[in-house]
């Protein structure tokens, strides 16, 4: 025992930092930060009550030690430090989120009041343990003891108390605070940047080392005035700590029941104000409305059929050059043409423009795109007769050409996260480099216990390769959208059980370009990934629209308007396993002239940034507008890792 006291400080050092650590004989190695936390409290303070109940070592460490007093402070402040550092949750953060529920509100104040009294435990700490001047008077350490257990406004006990009945709610009808946050998160989507999921393993991590510290206080204060002579304390502080264990049973098990339905699933809701480039990026040019003559559709320079006749053909010529030579000419395909009317007025676009034309308007008044002023000037087109029996007739097609304008291009080289230097994936984005639409990965390292590395978090850069470079022009870097090839799969993507995303890509299904995870096993004790370079496997759907059992269903997107001229936002309208064709806005309010859905370029990173499991594609909009492709993250589940479970240990010495 003597010699146990003469190396507490050591002692403390080595359980508060060693997280695989036995307790009382029984490892715990899967434990979440906080429950192990609780474990490594639990078990210090047992051991200091046999040290401050053993009149040996307080004469030992009052003689040699610098005073029993002093060495309690210093290993209840190693401990705090630890505390400090793991602290796997900011209050900031559930505050925003959960800033309109009552309940939280009531508790956040109390969890404040035990934050600012820890702060105040602390700076005595740092005061009475610095050694270069003697500690303060023994008044000093009884009055903070006698403030933290007796203070009639805000002594630790009370407020414990007035928190667990806010958490629980016994009284009120709409369920405990883990209930009334996950409804809030559920109305909150559009501001919650974490999945509702994490938001409930957040505000669990917020209010119980927030109690960690308290109880941590309360203990000191008993073990102090215990120390000198106040009293025994060894009741009240057994009786603490049954009430203690209790609490967290019942705390757990509520988190528990809440997380079984709550959503692991984040993406992202349409910004204020849209930006191109910013928050979101476009495809151009892909299939886009062109106005055509029958005599410039066919090797024959003829006008025998209809517009309808020509389905898929080619522009073979300009006759006489008459307006074909006066717009830009459809150097691809030629597709789904169709007759409006005769003769028309065009407003050509300006030439830096990706569209053809802002608007047309037809004889008959039928108005293609929205008329307004017309910068470059209208220009009549007039068909004409041939012969008296063939009327060379213009019509509108739908024109599909890679060119300059046409960014129509995805990456299909796989993004992975720095696997060797044990980083894993904590966002996703699109952005479009080069032409070229990227999925970008935000990485950070790995720690243990689920623990994520802020100082490490970085977005890492795509890329840079132009789609004229000789080694990737074969096309295994990049998939080129075409009318043949411009669908995308729709898909939610989990990893297995125990493994965490490190890695993604886009591959090709058929004509499908479909979504692919890198996923690695974890060892969540240690912190690191499992063999990255061995046990990394792809993990994507291969189903398709031509399977023979449950085929992938098309999601269709009807007379869809340019995505960012809605004044509501878009709502998720596609669930996993579909598909959706890249297409062009609609003729009459657009002129066909925008490639839509837009892609949403808005960062996906859960904040704080936390472990993924997965990620996905989905759509979304509002009827009548083409709708925004965005990828969505799926958070990891910690509730394998969430225990309440308590050293096993001897009554405290009397």
């Amino acid at each position: 025992m003597l010699l146990r006291g003469l190396t507490l400080f050591f002692v403390v050092i080595h359980m508060v930092t060693n997280c695989d650590g036995l307790h009382r004989g029984k490892s715990q190695p899967q434990l979440c930060i906080v429950d192990e936390l609780r474990l490594k409290l639990l078990d210090l303070v047992h051991d200091l009550w046999k040290d401050v109940t053993d009149r040996r070592w307080v004469a030992l460490a009052n003689d040699t030690l610098g005073g029993a007093d002093v060495e309690l402070l210093r290993a209840f402040q190693t401990l705090g430090d630890t505390l400090e550092s793991k602290q796997p949750a900011r209050i900031a953060v559930a505050s925003a989120d959960l800033a309109s529920l009552w309940d939280w509100a009531r508790a956040e104040a109390e969890l404040k009041g035990i934050e600012a009294l820890y702060a105040s435990f602390a700076r005595f700490q740092h005061q009475q343990t610095r050694g270069d001047k003697l500690p303060a008077p023994q008044r000093a350490w009884t009055d903070l003891a006698e403030t933290i257990l007796q203070d009639p406004t805000s002594s630790i006990p009370q407020a414990l108390s007035r928190l667990n009945e806010i958490i629980e709610n016994k009284k009120g009808g709409e369920g405990n605070l883990f209930q009334q946050a996950l409804k809030e998160s559920r109305a909150n989507m559009c501001n919650l940047q974490q999945s509702p999921q994490q938001l409930l393993y957040n505000l669990y991590n917020t209010v119980a080392i927030t109690e960690l510290k308290g109880y941590a206080m309360m203990q000191f204060s008993w073990m102090l005035l215990r120390l000198y002579n106040k009293g025994n304390f060894t009741v009240e502080s057994e009786l603490m700590r049954e009430r203690y264990q209790e609490r967290t049973i019942q705390k757990v098990a509520a988190l528990k029941e809440a997380m079984k339905t709550a959503e692991s699933d984040m993406w992202r809701c349409d910004p204020r104000q849209h930006s191109k480039g910013e928050t979101y990026v476009d495809l151009t040019q892909l299939l886009q409305g062109h106005i055509q003559n029958e005599v410039d559709m066919n090797s024959e320079s003829t006008c025998r059929e209809n517009c309808g006749y020509y389905s898929y053909t080619k522009s073979y010529g300009c006759y006489q050059n008459q307006y074909c030579a006066k717009q830009q000419r459809c150097n691809g395909k030629l597709i789904d043409c169709r007759y409006i009317d005769s003769d028309m007025w065009v407003c050509q676009a300006d030439s830096q423009s990706d569209r053809r034309y802002n608007w047309i308007e037809y004889e008959n008044g039928r108005i293609l795109g929205k008329k307004s002023s017309c910068n470059r000037g209208t220009t009549k087109v007039d068909s004409w007769w041939r012969w008296l029996f063939w009327h060379c007739s213009y019509c509108f097609c739908l024109c599909d050409e890679q060119g300059p304008k046409s960014d129509r291009y995805f990456n299909l080289r796989e993004v992975k996260a720095d696997v060797a230097n044990n980083k894993v994936v904590t966002g996703l984005r699109f952005v479009k480099k080069n032409r070229v639409i990227h999925l970008q990965i935000q990485e950070a390292g790995l720690l243990p216990r689920g623990g994520i590395n802020m100082t490490s978090v970085q977005w890492r850069p795509v890329d840079d390769y132009r789609i004229s470079d000789s080694d990737v022009y074969n096309g295994k870097d990049y998939h080129t959208l075409s009318w043949e090839q411009r669908a995308i799969d729709l898909d939610d993507l989990v990893a297995p059980e125990g493994s965490v995303l490190t890695g993604v890509r886009f591959r090709r299904v058929g004509t499908h370009l479909n979504l692919e995870i890198m996923v690695t096993p974890l060892n969540f004790t240690a912190g690191t990934l499992d063999k990255p370079h061995q046990k990394s496997i792809w993990h994507g759907n291969d189903n398709t629209d031509a399977s023979l059992v449950e085929p992938r269903k098309r999601l269709y997107i009807s007379h869809p308007d340019v995505p960012t001229l809605t004044n509501e936002g878009s709502v998720v309208d596609s669930r996993s396993d579909q598909f959706l064709l890249f297409t062009h806005s609609d003729i009459d309010a657009d002129a066909a002239q925008t490639t839509v859905p837009f892609l949403d370029a808005q960062p996906v990173a859960p904040e704080p940034p936390t472990l993924l499991a997965g990620a996905g594609i989905y759509h979304k909009g509002r009827p009548g507008y083409g709708g925004f492709i965005g990828p969505k993250v799926v958070t990891y589940d910690f509730t394998s890792h969430l225990n309440a479970v308590f050293p096993v240990t001897e009554d405290y010495v009397n």
